[in-house]
């Protein structure tokens, strides 16, 4: 049953009564309770804490490009037009209304589109994922904002149990367009809790589809993408990159932009070495690729932009050109995206390697709070150069300096 979000009013003295249960049965009580009317005041659900951080990372030229955005105004751009667009799309979360946003993502929304669409929550994120969910079990699409990827972990069981699998569940009858959107992997001097990637993690979980932007028209693209999707998207961001500018074409800021999920791109074309990354890492991959091209390696680097589906298809056709192989991620080496990317390489083009593969990922360790140590702990564009010269027999391999 799909309704339009005029009666989302009907769901907010649910969301008054019982964002603060955490509570497995939250579809339940939605279900129970959506025929009751009433509205929701925003007043005290504020809860503002100023998470401000350092931004730094690369840029990359754009055929095209026509001018400059920043990944923040891109994604705020995407959610303005889909809004506008679609009257079931809502944004719910800490901070995302009267605040404008943690990271200003949400900002101007409020003013915009009202308090029934961008909808303030305490500090509950089981409570407001699973009252999102059962919104989409409804017809509605909400974004649901996580302020890190790290607090998902207080509504994991919502993200995979109850949105991930209803639609198999269901055979087919319910679908769930949801989107679960925030900042993801590692930031600066925030520990070893508040600096995890979860790209591996959502991306094991069959139902669900994980996007992983880097530049302005990846945020923009994917994001709309993610919101006309029918069924639920991780969506990781990257909060290093929000205040980075990036070139944008003109076809990119058509309101009618979308890209494809499951669709890599290829950022840089090369014939010797094969590198793959996604989100901040795209950037660290280019730049080791300039370097590299000063040492005569011409280097292919492949932005993922989509970690569920992954388009082995465009790996694999790079591999087969460059017969070498270098995966870059922040997350933990083990049962990583990297090693996912590299057993599909060897089932599938194995024959064509002429060197093993090269894996670069963040240390298999919780991440320190020093700077100093954190800095060790992650991917360094330096990283990424050694292992494309060992793979390309350019220096000495580890195993013989050991």
């Amino acid at each position: 049953m799909a309704i339009g979000v005029a009666s989302f009013n009907l769901l907010q003295p649910v969301i008054g009564n019982y964002f603060c249960l955490i509570d497995e049965n939250m579809w339940g009580i939605i279900r129970q309770n959506v025929g009751v009317t009433g509205g929701l005041s925003s007043q005290g659900l504020g809860n503002h804490m100023m998470r401000l951080r350092p931004v730094a990372s690369a840029m990359r030229n754009y055929s095209s490009a026509t001018k400059e955005m920043t990944v923040r105004d891109a994604l705020n751009s995407a959610l303005d037009e889909e809004m506008a667009a679609d009257p079931n799309v809502f944004v719910m979360g800490e901070e995302v209304g009267e605040y404008q946003g943690a990271y200003k993502i949400t900002k101007g929304l409020l003013d915009k589109y009202g308090p029934e669409r961008v909808v303030d929550t305490p500090i509950t994120e089981a409570g407001f994922a699973g009252i999102g969910v059962g919104a989409a079990y409804h017809g509605l699409r909400p974004v649901i904002e996580f302020m890190t990827f790290n607090f998902s972990m207080q509504a994991i069981d919502h993200v995979i149990n109850s949105a991930a699998k209803s639609n198999y569940m269901s055979a087919g009858q319910i679908n769930v367009p949801i989107v679960f959107r925030g900042p993801n992997g590692p930031a600066a001097g925030v520990g070893a809790q508040h600096s995890q990637c979860y790209g591996a993690w959502y991306g094991s979980v069959p139902g669900l589809k994980v996007l992983v932007p880097y530049s302005s028209e990846d945020a923009r693209g994917l994001l709309k993408a993610a919101i006309r999707d029918p069924d639920p998207v991780v969506f990781l961001e990257n909060e290093l990159l929000y205040g980075e500018s990036f070139p944008v074409s003109a076809e990119s800021l058509d309101s009618s932009f979308c890209l494809p999920i499951g669709k890599a791109k290829i950022e840089r074309e090369g014939k010797d070495i094969t590198i793959t990354a996604f989100s901040k890492m795209v950037g660290y991959a280019l730049k080791a690729a300039e370097i590299l091209e000063k040492d005569g390696i011409n280097a292919e680097v492949i932005n993922l932009r989509s970690i569920r589906p992954l388009d082995r298809a465009t790996i694999n056709a790079s591999v087969r050109k460059t017969n070498r192989l270098v995966t870059v991620e922040e997350g933990f080496p083990q049962h990583g995206i990297g090693a996912e990317i590299c057993a599909s390489v060897v089932e599938d083009s194995f024959g064509y390697l002429d060197a093993p593969v090269e894996r670069i990922a963040g240390a298999d360790v919780p991440t320190p709070y020093a700077a100093n140590l954190e800095r060790m702990a992650f991917p360094q564009i330096e990283d990424i150069v050694r292992a494309a010269k060992r793979a390309c027999y350019r220096s000495v391999p580890m195993s013989a300096t050991a």
